[in-house]
């Protein structure tokens, strides 16, 4: 029995055209396809680049969605979490001292540890870390996963609500159905009958348009028609992001140097296979992308791009994070080769 797997077409009409270029001396050596999606909270399209219509998985650039969970649920309040926390439930983490051990002491302050969390092992993302562990002889458990601080948030709404902790990555356990059920009120579109997989930690995945979730992110980015406890809710998340940058992501890394730079000018959230979505607030708008080829090198510098063409990035913004927006190549002797960038032909 052969499944059936709903193929993006490659018609004009499901083009990518915004390019990134990655450059090597005097040639552009490879390129990216990118389409995006920016729409204001009612489901207007602003902007479009490609197949807004597109389903595709939003990975771990949901997050900040699912979020809402914890906080809406009363459960963060109860259990007394800091703003550290909520960000954590936000992130896709580098495994980080500052991340392991504030996940660490979360599950204990729910009498729980490493093993109640359902998301597998993983070697963390920050270089020094993981040299620091592999000298050590320690293996990787799943506090250091780069979801352990979702799946902690999961684990405290279920026990909040009297749901099992066990299975709580199950498509049929109450956590999920209420995450699809947040996914599909904030983004306005039924996700009933599209494609479903399973993520890298064990979640179900589902697919969902492009500008359905560029909407989910315009209404975190101006949620005044949203109930009052969902819109208090997504200030509570915005709030904490901005006071814990390097909780949501980490040293270094695009996300997180963003929001260092801009505070709670932009929420935002990167995911596998080149997906980033964004909530701005100031404008009242959502951003999602997704690169075509799944690299995350080229959706860092499509979002920069779109964020300076919507004015967001103004010019100290760009001069501050100017080797994020053209990202240098460097070779393993420290020479620069090349430059990750826009294609030069894209207008602004």
């Amino acid at each position: 029995m052969t499944e059936e797997i709903l193929r993006v077409q490659t018609s004009a009409h499901s083009a990518a055209p915004i390019a990134v270029e990655v450059t090597r001396g005097g040639m552009v050596e490879s390129f990216h396809r990118v389409i995006a999606a920016v729409t204001d909270a009612s489901g207007s399209l602003r902007h479009a680049w490609g197949d807004a219509d597109r389903l595709v998985y939003g990975r771990s650039a949901i997050k900040p969605i699912q979020a809402i969970a914890l906080v809406e649920s009363g459960a963060a309040e109860a259990f007394g979490l800091a703003d550290k926390h909520v960000s954590l439930a936000c992130a896709s983490h580098s495994g980080e001292t500052m991340h392991t051990e504030t996940v660490r002491d979360w599950l204990g302050q729910l009498g729980l540890g490493n093993d109640d969390l359902e998301c597998g092992n993983q070697m963390p993302g920050h270089e020094p870390t993981a040299h620091a562990m592999i000298r050590q002889g320690e293996s990787p458990c799943r506090i250091h996963n780069n979801c352990s601080g979702k799946h902690s948030g999961f684990l405290t709404t279920a026990m909040h609500l009297g749901e099992p902790t066990k299975g709580y990555i199950g498509a049929d356990h109450p956590v999920q159905k209420r995450l699809m059920r947040l996914c599909q009120e904030m983004g306005g579109e039924d996700l009933s009958h599209t494609p479903r997989g399973i993520d890298g930690c064990g979640i179900p995945v589902f697919g969902m348009s492009l500008k359905a979730m560029a909407v989910a992110m315009a209404r975190m980015a101006d949620p005044a028609e949203l109930p009052a406890t969902r819109r208090d809710a997504i200030l509570r998340i915005r709030k904490a992001v901005a006071a814990e940058p390097l909780m949501i992501a980490g040293t270094g890394r695009f996300g997180s140097l963003v929001l260092q730079q801009l505070g709670e000018r932009i929420l935002l959230k990167t995911g596998a296979e080149g997906v980033y979505t964004a909530a701005l607030p100031e404008l009242g708008l959502g951003i999602a992308l997704k690169v075509d080829d799944g690299n995350h090198r080229a959706s860092t510098v499509a979002l920069g791009w779109i964020l300076t063409r919507l004015g967001v990035l103004r010019k100290a913004d760009q001069e501050a994070l100017a080797n994020q927006l053209v990202a240098p190549i460097a070779n393993w002797v420290g020479y620069g080769c090349g430059v990750v960038r826009p294609a030069p032909d894209l207008a602004l």
